[in-house]
């Protein structure tokens, strides 16, 4: 029996149900949208209330870096507060939209790939057992208790997120020690950074990943928060090859589709200083949505991956075992002349073969 590969069924659902990237769009798409129409609305209003005196503008007009710093400092001077204020507000409604978006969507996502994945009847290989199990884990689809284990599972996503910009700021920090204004030495306080950045970061990417992927779990067995943890820790314990490589493969192609458009980008911004700025935001606008919109289709394949290991069971991932050599003692000797004792051969007439004719 050939063995499974959870990384092209994974492609395939997503090749072949277009609608799983299109509900994951919707709401990624929805949230990022409303973040921006925000911040850029937030902005705007933000600069028409800064008070700007003639000084200020004739400081402005000179063009000079100085000038020009010293006004923009004096204009900001007293308004920061409101800054801080309307952003962490801001902050707040985006990261509450955020987290029952991003529940919504991956109860949708999720229930509609065990449906597609069950349907195809993964399990018919290994019987009735499977297929018993299967529509007993069905009625699990549909309960409404993974809403809240996902938005708890969120949160907890932002709170790793803001944990993280915490401690690049504390990088910062430490680092700044190492490079007092009395014995500047930036190059050492750079050197102290970027390991603890890149440590941050790892760390970060860790949580976040297996946060998201106990998503899954809350939808599918119906988990609260600290079970779906514990189960998304157990499958990658247990299945550790296959969500390796789905997670490998997906990366890969993943790099591939930021290269080719970060590559395909830098066409209209290098003309930029020929071709109107209109067309060059708009061609970099463009790329820049084909790019997430890939990107999500990425993102329904591996999570596609991940639900048909969860569905599969374990024997039909496992690689097969090797065919033990054979020996040439264990090989019987094939026979390539004719045995003259047998009877049927015989030159000599037999009674028994004569009766039987002769009757």
């Amino acid at each position: 029996m050939p063995v499974t590969s959870p990384t092209l069924e994974g492609f395939r659902a997503a090749f072949r149900r277009p609608s799983f990237t299109l509900a994951e769009i919707m709401w990624r798409w929805t949230a990022g949208f409303t973040a921006a129409a925000l911040l850029a609305f937030g902005l705007f209003e933000y600069l028409n209330t800064l008070p700007v005196t003639n000084g200020e503008l004739l400081f402005l007009r000179t063009r000079h870096p100085y000038l020009v710093g010293e006004a923009i400092a004096h204009i900001l001077r007293g308004s920061l507060n409101r800054v801080v204020m309307a952003g962490l507000l801001a902050g707040l409604i985006l990261a509450t939209l955020w987290m029952v978006a991003a529940s919504v969507g991956r109860i949708a996502t999720v229930r509609a790939l065990l449906e597609y994945f069950r349907r195809d009847d993964i399990g018919s290989r290994d019987g009735g057992e499977k297929d018993a199990a299967s529509n007993v884990s069905t009625g699990r689809i549909h309960s409404s208790d993974a809403l809240t284990a996902l938005v708890r599972l969120n949160f907890l996503r932002i709170v790793v997120a803001v944990a993280a910009i915490l401690g690049f700021v504390g990088a910062a920090i430490l680092a700044g020690y190492a490079s007092p204004d009395a014995d500047p030495q930036p190059g050492l306080a750079f050197l102290l950074f970027v390991p603890v950045a890149a440590l941050i970061c790892l760390v970060r990417w860790a949580l976040n990943w297996m946060l998201s992927l106990a998503g899954m779990f809350a939808v599918r067995d119906d988990e609260d928060a600290v079970g779906a943890i514990a189960a998304a820790v157990n499958f990658c314990r247990e299945r550790t090859g296959a969500v390796f490589a789905v997670s490998t493969w997906t990366g890969l192609a993943h790099l591939v589709v930021f290269v080719a458009a970060t590559t395909v980008v830098s066409f209209p911004l290098g003309l930029a200083g020929l071709l109107p700025w209109r067309l060059v935001f708009a061609a970099v606008l463009l790329v820049t949505l084909i790019y997430f919109a890939l990107a999500d289709w990425l993102y329904m394949a591996r999570l596609a991956g991940y639900v048909f290991i969860a569905e599969t069971p374990l024997a039909l991932l496992a690689p097969l075992p090797p065919i033990p050599p054979t020996t040439s003692a264990q090989v019987a000797p094939l026979q390539t002349t004719i045995d003259r004792d047998e009877p049927i051969l015989s030159d000599v007439p037999q009674p028994g073969l004569l009766q039987w004719c002769e009757g």
